[in-house]
């Protein structure tokens, strides 16, 4: 059975006025105007069909009906206002939620979270790597770091990082037989593609690389294909075929000496496609994920200044 309730703001109105048997006073508590009060005030005797107040030219007192209502509508707002600092403090102890995917989780987010537990210890994370994109009106996620073109209906979407992708193989296969020295040679080599970002953006990475580099012959859509970044590199590591990777999520593998550029003179490839942390447009308050997006930020920055 639904409840039917009179108009809360009048209610409010009325019962600050009559604890403070003062429009003005009530009207400062409340960030109004008194006259704003006494319309709340008549609006709701208008309703009840009841006199709540007594008006006189140096005085505002309570009817008999007003002092009756007056306590229970105290308690009443105690009581809720006591049920949303209990909500409040449920969400600032929920964990903020990210849904990644899993390249970006292991090569960039992950090794760098630590710093954010120091400065935020009381902001539990929660990182769901995955594929998939979720839809935040139906799971239980905050926000997310995603690969794409950023024009997601509904949602905010801040770019993070461009992307620019370079092909990269193991250390061995520069000098294999045939050797991997020039973008032509690729002829002769295996090209492994990453799925994880999308059937579409994997079917015109190496498609779109191949032509910016002006090599012909070389069918783009052979090759074995991989659900995650983290395969794919391993295959190339173990030398099994060439990878195109976005040069952000391959910086560690190259600095160990496990992976190498073979193309010294082909620079990084531009893609229409960036990382943008989303999160739904109502979110914004949350001061969890205003917290992890102020670092976020921030490490971003150090990262492009070439801080690590």
């Amino acid at each position: 059975m639904g409840r039917n309730l009179p108009p809360l703001a009048a209610l409010r109105a009325f019962e600050a006025a009559a604890r403070h048997t003062s429009f003005k006073d009530a009207a400062q508590e409340l960030h109004v105007t008194p006259a704003a009060v006494s319309q709340q005030v008549r609006a709701l005797e208008d309703y009840f069909q009841v006199r709540l107040f007594l008006r006189t030219p140096n005085a505002l007192r309570l009817t008999a009906a007003g002092r009756r209502a007056l306590p229970k509508l105290t308690s009443g707002f105690d009581d809720l206002c006591d049920a949303s600092a209990l909500l409040t403090d449920q969400a600032r102890a929920a964990p903020l939620t990210i849904s990644v995917a899993p390249s970006f989780a292991s090569s960039w987010l992950v090794p760098r979270l630590g710093s954010f537990q120091k400065a935020k210890p009381e902001i539990q994370i929660r990182v769901d790597a995955t594929e998939r994109r979720v839809r935040f009106e139906a799971e239980d996620v905050d926000l997310a770091i995603r690969y794409g073109r950023g024009d997601d209906p509904g949602l905010v979407s801040e770019c993070l990082i461009s992307s620019a992708v370079v092909a990269v193989c193991s250390p061995e296969m520069v000098h294999a037989d045939p050797p991997l020295r020039y973008p032509t040679e690729l002829r002769a080599h295996t090209l492994l593609h990453q799925q994880e970002i999308g059937a579409e953006q994997v079917e015109n990475a190496w498609a779109m690389w191949l032509s910016a580099t002006g090599v012909d012959g070389v069918d783009a859509t052979k090759g074995p294909r991989f659900s995650t970044h983290t395969l794919v590199l391993a295959a190339a590591t173990a030398g099994q075929g060439v990878a195109l990777i976005d040069r952000s999520l391959v910086e560690a593998e190259l600095a160990r000496g496990n992976l190498v550029l073979p193309f010294a003179d082909v620079d990084a490839l531009a893609t229409p496609f960036r990382y943008f942390l989303v999160y739904p447009e109502g979110s914004g308050k949350d001061r969890r994920l205003l917290a992890f997006r102020e670092w976020l930020f921030a490490e971003l920055d150090r990262y492009l200044e070439g801080g690590g």
